[in-house]
């Protein structure tokens, strides 16, 4: 199998552990090596982060029609003024290992705000995913079964012993931890009642999660063979126990970095190993980004719409948080148009990945979205270079290692108008597909 170069190799590591790669960032990686660049960003240690003070959110009375429409406004600007704070770190923050990291967790624990209508619960497991995304899996997932947010989204604030729902059982073993195929239905239903009790507490407006033991199911569960008075942590435990789980997130999060093709028995075999009995997440990560698969010519990737857009906004130097209200709209409604948007996943199941994203439609809202962007951005280091080194200047500002002849060619005929030429750049295949 064909084996991409170093610098290559460095410039796919950057890509897939942020957003961008610029010049500067390769030459420098490329100075330091694969090795120290890789352990560098997986050393990022999560920087102090304030999510958005929302005012608190009543519920209203259901026949109240006044009350009810203020409560839709108020959901809907909270929503998107967390929408625009995380897009606003994404593009501002210096350690992207982090955010990308935090965005493939909100694509795990997929969870949206459209059911959920409460964004300080949002922002909570925002942080979260943030916080735990790369430590022992187990407290992770610990976290994740009490957050309020996806308590809400699948229905388990209110999960009583006289009537157990099962949506949270079933999501955490089949989406979460074990993937299909790996219990069985009497293991959902079981489990279900390990997870009675539990409700959301809205006082004051500050999500958390409270246990009420009258509530919980009382007796012995017999999940995956093993009889225990489970509660909601030792059946994390159990679950993240099973070889399963290890192998079943190595292949997910293998999906989003190296290639859309599983991993071999064997690169599985080397990233369980170091994913390890204390479930090190960091090592997993690690172990993924250094297998001789993630040099591969063929481990190509198509960037999920959030990832392209934050690129385009680092690499334009645009921040969200300062746009006027025109190009912020086209931001969003680009967003929309490509099919994510944060916090609103289409499913529990996330967004769907791969070749899903380069459909006819996406392409048309991604150059009329590279359209706005490039009028928006200050493009005065392309103008100052001459017409026919302006394509290899604009590639290098957004991280391409080279056009291909038909790119260039029609960056060429482009290159007189800096706005058009990065526009059409914006839109390459080139740009859109980290190879």
């Amino acid at each position: 199998m064909a084996v991409i170069t170093e610098r290559a190799a460095v410039v796919r590591l950057l890509q897939r552990t942020g957003f961008t790669a610029h010049t500067a960032d390769v030459d420098a990686a490329v100075a330091a090596g694969f090795d120290a660049t890789l352990a560098r960003t997986l050393a990022a240690v999560p920087e102090p982060v304030t999510s958005p003070a929302f005012a608190p959110v009543t519920r209203p009375d259901k026949n109240d029609k006044d009350a009810k429409k203020a409560y839709q406004q108020q959901v809907r600007a909270q929503s998107q003024q967390l929408v625009l704070w995380w897009l606003d770190h994404m593009v501002t923050t210096v350690q992207p290992w982090i955010e990308k990291r935090t965005l493939l967790w909100h694509g795990h624990w997929a969870t949206s705000i459209k059911k959920v209508k409460w964004p300080a619960a949002m922002a909570l497991q925002n942080q979260t995913e943030r916080t735990l995304g790369g430590g022992d899996f187990r407290t992770f997932a610990r976290a994740m079964v009490r957050d309020p947010a996806l308590m809400l989204w699948l229905d388990a604030a209110g999960n009583t012993a006289k009537a157990p729902n099962e949506n949270l059982a079933r999501e955490l073993m089949e989406l979460f931890t074990l993937g299909v195929g790996h219990y069985s239905e009497d293991d959902v239903r079981q489990a279900a009642r390990a997870l009675t009790g539990w409700l959301v507490d809205r006082r004051d407006d500050k999500p958390s999660a409270t246990f009420v033991a009258r509530r919980h199911a009382e007796g012995t569960q017999t999940i995956l063979g093993q009889t225990a008075d489970f509660t909601d942590q030792s059946l994390v435990d159990l679950l993240v126990s099973r070889p399963y789980s290890a192998r079943y997130l190595a292949t997910r999060m293998w999906g989003w970095l190296v290639s859309p093709t599983p991993p071999s028995e064997s690169s599985l075999a080397r990233i369980t190993a170091a994913y390890g009995p204390g479930r090190d997440l960091t090592a997993m990560f690690r172990a993924i980004l250094a297998d001789p698969a993630f040099r591969q010519a063929d481990s190509v990737v198509v960037k999920q719409p959030i990832e392209y857009v934050v690129g385009a906004l680092r690499d334009l130097g645009l921040r969200p948080s300062t746009m006027d209200k025109k190009l912020r709209l086209a931001v969003a409604r680009g967003l929309t148009g490509l099919g994510q948007t944060p916090f609103d996943p289409p499913s529990v199941g996330g967004w769907p990945t791969g070749g899903a994203w380069l459909t006819t439609a996406a392409a048309q809202t991604r150059i009329k979205l590279a359209a706005a962007l490039a009028r928006a951005a200050d493009l005065k280091a392309v103008s100052s270079q001459s017409v026919s080194k302006r394509p290899a200047y604009v590639a290098g500002m957004l991280g391409v290692s080279a056009w291909t002849a038909r790119t260039q060619s029609v960056l060429t005929s482009a290159a007189s108008n800096p706005a058009e030429l990065v526009t059409l750049a914006l839109a390459a295949p080139e740009y859109v597909v980290s190879r």
